[in-house]
């Protein structure tokens, strides 16, 4: 079957939605309802690795909660929207549209800390929990229409219904996720940080909707004045400073893990994308593979496992940097062991590689299917191995076979804009920089993407993003 991020979906099945979710949104059962939901209508962002990344920070800060035992479960959502929020149950969901906007690990904390602040502090129980319903259904019904003011409407819908938090309940989120940060080794700072992005967005917006009489939305209710002037916010954050500093773990962010996951992140609208269920895609490296029925594929940050439903065979995918001297058989046998058996060239879809059979009799217990594809400036190595080898052997090789480049269709790259990271050039600007990106109020767009709004120019030989 294929798949893409647009479907059809009315105005009217979100309001039945919202009618359905209301009642009774304030309960565990029903967020997980409600995520399966949005999971089931495609509303995630197709990134394994960007998924698995936020998942890792938030676990962290999970850990270090008020609630470490409790299950949380986080979700990038594909909308352009600068939004997150939390639903009952442990749901926490975060659009890729507000990632763009943070500069680095500590501020995606941030984020994510305050919505596991709501949670914790039962924020959902002390307020009307359709205004969670009405999220979801703002979010969900963007997502399968790329109908911005589809969403707005059933978005205003819910909220002549309901009110959102109210201040109060905001800075005791931000107190709590300051102090789940601080316990975790973030600079709670960070918070201040990312707020004062979002109040920047806000206020561009203001003069947008200025312009042209919309109505101007905002990321939770943010604050009447900048965060930069908000004493009660600033007290607040300051507070988790003054834990005890034996509490406080060692910074457990990655340089440059950042910018490496939100390097090709989707901008504005969604993609399409032309897809088939039995393959597995990786959106960075440009390929794909066929995957068995029911196999699991996680990416991780050395390799990419394909396991069997029952985990008895598996196959390891890891990248290497290409060797143009040498030859694919000649670069496999050299990173094995043991002896190559029963080898053969593969030649698939105009990729070069070698694949064989290493281990105890090329068909015994410890025996593995080992194989090597060269693609572009890297070389992918895969090594297979299964409890009844001989039966699976053959599943291992087609996997193998069938790796392939994507083709355009599969990842929307021929229309889509996408976030990337550059260094400014000797003597750039601002206005220099956005003069060639083909998106409205480019100037003042990069300017928010990087911390320099409403004013401000870059230093020769920063890393900045830029939209292309």
């Amino acid at each position: 079957m294929r798949t893409r991020y647009s479907t059809v979906f009315t105005l009217a099945t979100a309001i039945s939605m919202l009618a359905i979710l209301s009642g009774c949104a304030s309960s565990a059962s029903t967020g997980r309802e409600m995520h399966q939901e949005m999971i089931t209508q495609g509303a995630a962002y197709d990134d394994p690795e960007l998924q698995a990344y936020v998942n890792r920070v938030g676990q962290q800060l999970v850990a270090n909660s008020d609630e470490p035992g409790t299950t949380f479960t986080f979700t990038v959502i594909d909308s352009p929207d600068i939004n997150a929020f939390a639903a009952p149950g442990g749901f926490i969901y975060v659009n890729r549209g507000l990632l763009a906007y943070l500069e680095n690990e500590a501020e995606l904390a941030g984020v994510l800390s305050h919505e596991i602040g709501h949670i914790t502090a039962s924020h959902h129980s002390r307020r009307e929990a359709a205004s969670v319903a009405n999220k979801v259904v703002a979010t969900t019904t963007y997502v399968l229409t790329g109908s911005g003011d589809l969403a707005n409407a059933s978005n205003m819908y819910g909220t002549e219904l309901v009110s959102g938090y109210g201040r109060d309940m905001e800075l005791e989120a931000d107190g709590l996720g300051a102090e789940y940060m601080y316990n975790t080794g973030y600079d709670p700072e960070s918070l201040l940080e990312v707020i004062g992005t979002l109040k920047d967005h806000e206020q561009f917006q203001r003069v947008k909707a200025k312009a042209g009489g919309k109505r101007v939305a905002t990321y939770h209710g943010l604050y009447a004045s900048h965060p930069r002037n908000d004493q009660r916010l600033k007290q607040v954050i300051k507070t988790a400073g003054e834990l005890d500093p034996n509490a406080q773990g060692e910074d457990p962010s990655l340089p440059g893990e950042f910018k490496r996951h939100i390097e090709g992140l989707v901008w504005g609208e969604s993609v399409p994308s032309d897809r088939v269920d039995n393959r597995y895609y990786h959106n960075k490296l440009g390929f794909t593979f066929e995957r068995p029925p029911n196999w699991s594929v996680n990416a991780g940050a050395s390799a990419i496992v394909a396991r069997s439903p029952d985990g008895t065979t598996e196959l390891i995918v890891s990248v290497r940097r290409r060797d143009q001297s040498a030859t694919p058989r000649a670069v496999l046998e050299s990173s094995l062991s043991g002896a190559l058996n029963n080898g053969t060239d593969l030649d698939q879809a105009g990729l070069k590689g070698y694949t064989g059979i290493t281990g105890s009799g090329a068909s015994g217990a410890s025996a593995h299917r080992v194989a090597i594809i060269d693609y572009n400036n890297l070389s992918y190595l895969f090594d297979g191995k299964a409890q009844n080898f001989a039966v699976d052997d053959p599943t291992l090789l087609a996997m193998i076979e069938s790796f392939r480049p994507m083709h355009p269709a599969e990842h929307g790259a021929s229309n889509g804009l996408y976030v990337h990271y550059i260094q400014v050039p000797q003597g750039a600007t601002m206005a220099s920089l956005a003069s060639g990106i083909r998106i409205p109020n480019a100037e003042a767009q990069l300017r928010l993407l990087n911390g320099l709004y409403p004013r401000g120019e870059p230093r020769t030989g920063d890393w900045i993003k830029i939209i292309r």
